[in-house]
């Protein structure tokens, strides 16, 4: 999506910035172009739709426990993201030396998926393998041969055939390479994950993953520029934000925050609000809502700055404001007070009011995940309408 705005339509001072610039589009693929990862191809296993927004490249040891802690996560995400996640796996087994050997088992593993996708079940032999690694890994190097043709057979592969490829010396040497290439690399461990062709340092938990992923995805519904001024400061907008718990009718203030106003009326009549959860409800403080990812990250693409009218203060309960982490950082997250708040004062936009549903405000589920990561699912907008007469 494009938008534009007149230079001459905002205050400098509130002045809207865009966020996205074909200049940074052409930045972000240079440095892709210039890291030693290739390009996926047909040649790599994968999974989900090749024209997924969003690719993420796992170099996996199949006898790493912090890879088989992975799985459950990114196929959670598949299933969440059916249409706009793409899955690749690339082998990256940590023999190590003679010396100093790593996983023992790790090249023979691969090897063994690898065995099976000449029959085409890699995934099967990639999960099989993920899902039973305490099972084989401690087994010795023949007994974990004979596991894997018995897993074969459990497969329904053709056992004869797979106990040859498992001998072949062109998987094995396969293996070595995968391990060398690694190592002078610079993957270091595994997994190594690669989210849309970019390094990223796996925290260990879904949520963080699942941040980026739906980062990545807001690249069509983020704008190249800023809306056009298009509100007018002497009509009445009232808005009516559905949610599952009940209707919150609001009104707008777009005589006291023209760019706050039209900026939210834009974002509710292009890409909507709905299907967006409440990031945070802290009773007797704010309930937070506006950001596409729920995780209190990314915005609509551009920025800009707070609107203060000393006629308009935090001192009462239902004052629809702007949530910005500085001065000229606002963008579509947006909160409700539950109360007085006499210290955002001047730090943040007013732009409206609430008419309406101020019960339904407050049997919204509590929760912050900046204090508790576990926190129960935020409460879902199901649509927001504007109105204006």
């Amino acid at each position: 999506p494009v938008a534009s705005l007149d230079p001459d339509d905002a205050a400098p001072e509130m002045a809207c910035t865009s966020q996205i610039s074909a200049d940074l589009a052409q930045q972000r693929a240079d440095y892709v172009a210039s890291l030693p990862y290739p390009p996926v191809t047909d040649a790599d296993w994968q999974r989900g739709p090749t024209d997924a927004e969003v690719t993420i490249v796992e170099y996996g040891d199949l006898q790493c426990p912090n890879c088989a802690a992975l799985e459950p996560i990114l196929a959670r995400l598949a299933e969440e993201h059916p249409e706009n996640l793409r899955l690749v796996y690339r082998h990256f087994p940590l023999i190590g030396t003679e010396e100093q050997p790593l996983h023992p088992l790790a090249a023979q593993a691969a090897v063994a998926a690898e065995a099976a996708g000449r029959q085409d079940a890699f995934w099967d032999m990639h999960d099989l393998l993920y899902a039973n690694q305490a099972e084989w890994t401690t087994l010795s190097t023949d007994e974990f041969t004979t596991w894997l043709v018995d897993a074969a057979g459990d497969l329904a592969l053709d056992s004869g055939q797979f106990a040859e490829d498992l001998a072949d010396p062109e998987l094995a040497a396969m293996a070595q390479e995968a391990w060398e290439w690694g190592i002078e690399n610079g993957l270091g461990g595994t997994p190594f994950l690669l989210v849309n062709g970019i390094p990223y340092q796996w925290q260990g938990d879904y949520a963080s993953l699942n941040a980026v992923v739906r980062l990545e995805m807001l690249t069509d519904e983020q704008f190249s520029g800023c809306p056009a001024m298009a509100i007018d400061p002497d009509r009445e907008y009232t808005v009516t934000l559905q949610t599952e718990k009940g209707d919150i009718v609001l009104r707008l203030l777009p005589d006291v925050a023209p760019m706050a106003v039209n900026s939210f009326v834009f974002l509710a009549e292009n890409v909507g609000f709905d299907g967006v959860r409440f990031l945070r409800v802290r009773p007797r403080f704010t309930a937070q809502v506006g950001g596409p990812t729920a995780t209190g990250l990314a915005g609509p693409g551009y920025t800009f700055g707070i609107e203060v009218s000393a006629d308009w203060l935090f001192d009462r309960a239902g004052l629809l404001a702007m949530a910005n982490s500085g001065p000229t950082s606002n963008g579509s997250q947006f909160f409700i007070t539950y109360g007085p708040a006499a210290h955002l004062n001047g730090a943040y936009t007013i732009f409206g009011e609430v008419l309406d549903g101020m019960d339904v405000l407050e049997s919204l589920t509590p929760r912050n995940p900046a204090e508790n990561p576990d926190a129960p699912t935020g409460d879902l907008i199901l649509d927001v309408i504007v109105e204006v007469n």
